[in-house]
Order: structure tokens, then C-alpha cells, then sequence
């Protein structure tokens, strides 16, 4: 049987991906001028009925403490219900769900599980190399990395093109690497996320204009992120609520491991091509016209 590439199907929004970079949407999406160093924030008019009583918080600020917040925690799980529209034919648009569930545990243990309409995978990292499962076509592939989360979904990225989504909630440098690609930032105001009271956010990014929903109060956790790509053909969104936040879970140390099922086949990654594009060849001289 014949090796095939492992191809990575899981929706790719790291929370920083998917805000300023995901995959598929980046490739449609004309790249703007450089964003400013300085994000400015722009005023939005309070909704009827609302007296501003208060100065709005400073949005970059909420979502610093947000990052910050996960920074501080050394292990933490959460579930995540995406909804991810795919463009087809005409701007006309399909949308598809995954499930996908987290497991952190710092400074080298992550875990994702991803089943939805068109992906069921598993990706680990037990603090020496990456490995992703595709369980529909019982295949797997491994790759070396550095023994730290941030430093091994770096390499994965940019060496092999993989991204998970919302991964980058584990990144100690989340906020370093989201504060300079936000070009606006605006307080929205303070809604509920399916019961629990947040502050709303909205972005202005590279490619995407993003909303995010934080959960107020005392701990600062991500509960909604819905990300719309304006520029791209039929302005796709993509929509994750996060829920079922534990910030003191009791994780086995095997549940980083990858041990390969009965029959799954070891396949390899295919680096991203790097490197100037090739020269032109010169015309050929004289010949029949």
C-alpha cells in the first residue's frame, strides 16, 4: 500500500490563527497594508435603552487579562462547538460543526480530540514530538519537536502546515502575538454567552474582522469567538463557543500519548515548500513563427 500524505483537515484557529491567520481564509484573502503599532480604538454608540453611566472598559485590556489569566493556569480542559461555513459555487455557503475537546497541561502536554461533519482526528504533544491521528482513514503521523508547547506548535506550523484549532489558548506569548495584529478594537458591551455575563469584543485584523465574548468577573475565560472574513468570496464566518471550562482537572499522564490503534499505518508529513520561486527559463531564439 502506497503512503499518503496526512492531510490536516481539523478547522485551524488557534484562538491567534484563527483570529489574524487561518488557513483556507488567508489563502482567499487579499493581505492589507501593515497594521499600525498602536491599535486604536474605535467608539461605539451604546445600544437603545442604555444610559452610559460609565466610561466603557479598554477592550485591549480585557483581552489581555483574558491572556494573561490562561497564562497563569498550569493545567485547564475546555469543550468548544464550532461551526465553520465552507464557500462553494456563486458565494453560496454550506456550514459544518466539529466537537472538539482540550487538554492543557504545561509546560509540554496538550490534547485535542476534533469529531465533526468532516473531520475525526486526535492530535497530541507529549513533550517530545507532535502527533496527529486521522481516525477515518486510521492513519497517523509524528514529528520531532522542542519540548515545549509554544516552541512545538511553531514548529509544526511553519515547517509542516499544521494548525489546530484554538490551540494558541495554551501559548504563554498569546497576548504578545495578538496585540500586534489588532489594527481597531472596540467595547461592545457587557452580553450573555449562553447564561454567563461577558464582555463583548470586536476586532479589526489582518485578514478577519473578529468578535469575542469574556466572561466577566474573576475569571476572564473565552466563551464565544465568531470570526468573519470580509474580503473573502461570500464573507465566510466561523463560530466557537466554548464551555465546560476545568481549571483543576486530574489528567493521566497517558492521555498524551499516543499509543497506535490495531491496523493504523504510519505515514509522513509533507513540509511546506520554502524558497525563492524558480527562474524563468529564456525564450528560445529563431524557430518557426
Amino acid at each position: 500500500m502506497k503512503k499518503r500524505a496526512l492531510i490536516v483537515t481539523v478547522t485551524a484557529l488557534v484562538l491567534a490563527i484563527m483570529l489574524w491567520g487561518a488557513p483556507g481564509l488567508a489563502q482567499t484573502v487579499q493581505q492589507p497594508k501593515a497594521a499600525p503599532p498602536q491599535a486604536e480604538k474605535a467608539a461605539v454608540p451604546a445600544p437603545e435603552g442604555e444610559k452610559a453611566t460609565t466610561p466603557a472598559p479598554d477592550p485591549l485590556q480585557v483581552l489581555q487579562k483574558m491572556c494573561d489569566f490562561l497564562k497563569s493556569q498550569q493545567q485547564f480542559t475546555y469543550k468548544a462547538e464550532v461551526v465553520d461555513d465552507q464557500v462553494y459555487q456563486g458565494g453560496k455557503k454550506l456550514q459544518y460543526g466539529i466537537e472538539m475537546e482540550t487538554f492543557v497541561r504545561r509546560p509540554a502536554q496538550l490534547r485535542v480530540n476534533a469529531e465533526g461533519d468532516l473531520v475525526d482526528k486526535q492530535f497530541y504533544f507529549d513533550g517530545k514530538t507532535i502527533t496527529l491521528y486521522d481516525k477515518d482513514h486510521n492513519v497517523y503521523g509524528v514529528l520531532p519537536v522542542p519540548p515545549d508547547i509554544e516552541s512545538a506548535l511553531e514548529k509544526a506550523n511553519k515547517e509542516f502546515g499544521v494548525r489546530v484549532a484554538l490551540t494558541d489558548l495554551a501559548s504563554p506569548n498569546l497576548w504578545e502575538f495578538l496585540n500586534k495584529r489588532i489594527k481597531n478594537a472596540i467595547y461592545v458591551g457587557l452580553h450573555k454567552v449562553r447564561g454567563v455575563p461577558c464582555h463583548h469584543l470586536a476586532f479589526d485584523g489582518a485578514v478577519a474582522h473578529v468578535q469575542v465574548w469574556i466572561e466577566a468577573g474573576d475569571k476572564p475565560l473565552p466563551r464565544k469567538v465568531v470570526m468573519t472574513a470580509e474580503k473573502a468570496p461570500g464573507s465566510p464566518e466561523w463560530m466557537a463557543y466554548l464551555y465546560d471550562w476545568n481549571l483543576s482537572p486530574q489528567l493521566e499522564d497517558n492521555l498524551f500519548v499516543f499509543t497506535p490503534p490495531d491496523g493504523a499505518q504510519k505515514i509522513k508529513f509533507i513540509p511546506v515548500k520554502t524558497g525563492p520561486a524558480p527562474k524563468a527559463k529564456p525564450a528560445k531564439q529563431g524557430g518557426k513563427s
